[in-house]
């Protein structure tokens, strides 16, 4: 498989929630298959724990399947052993044209940060190499590094614009 990866990136509150429901709608209207993998530092409960699935995780199950006539879900259990890598996680998915990752801010992918200062938060675009743009509220500060795409947050459908052009000129991670 071979798929190109951009990461969403920036503090709790930035909007990156709110960007990327915008940037799968409208980049699946130009016709790109998208995946989305979001990385929780919260443990994840998708039914409760007196459901048949959850049951049969407490009773050791590796990996349960839930299925309805709407989606599937696969729940696989860790049991102890390390969190899995983006690159193990990767292959899992069905095949798309992007995967938009929100999180991993470590990742050595590129990213797209969201960036508010009114948060009072500092920018990670100074020092992550791996940010070729940012989108945000505010004006791109004069000493923005060279190489840097900055997007005004309030315009998203050229963040849209931009991605488009970046996939098509392979300027994201590919994996």
């Amino acid at each position: 498989m071979s798929v190109q990866l951009l990461g969403v990136v920036g503090w709790s509150g930035s909007g990156k929630t709110t960007l990327l429901e915008f940037l799968i709608s409208e980049l699946g209207k130009h016709g790109k298959k998208l995946n989305v993998i979001k990385h929780s530092h919260h443990d994840v409960i998708l039914e409760p724990p007196h459901k048949d699935s959850a049951r049969f995780r407490a009773a050791g199950a590796g990996e349960v399947m839930l299925v309805s006539p709407y989606r599937y879900a696969i729940v696989h259990e860790l049991h102890h052993t390390p969190e899995p890598s983006l690159e193990d996680l990767l292959p899992r998915l069905a095949e798309a044209d992007l995967v938009l990752v929100e999180g991993y801010k470590w990742a050595a992918i590129t990213k797209l940060e969201v960036f508010r200062p009114d948060l009072g938060r500092d920018a990670n675009f100074w020092d992550d190499k791996n940010i070729i743009a940012v989108a945000s509220d505010i004006a791109a500060p004069s000493d923005l590094r060279e190489g840097i795409v900055w997007l005004d947050l309030n315009t998203p459908r050229a963040i849209v614009d931009w991605i488009i052009a970046a996939m098509q000129n392979e300027k994201l991670s590919r994996f």
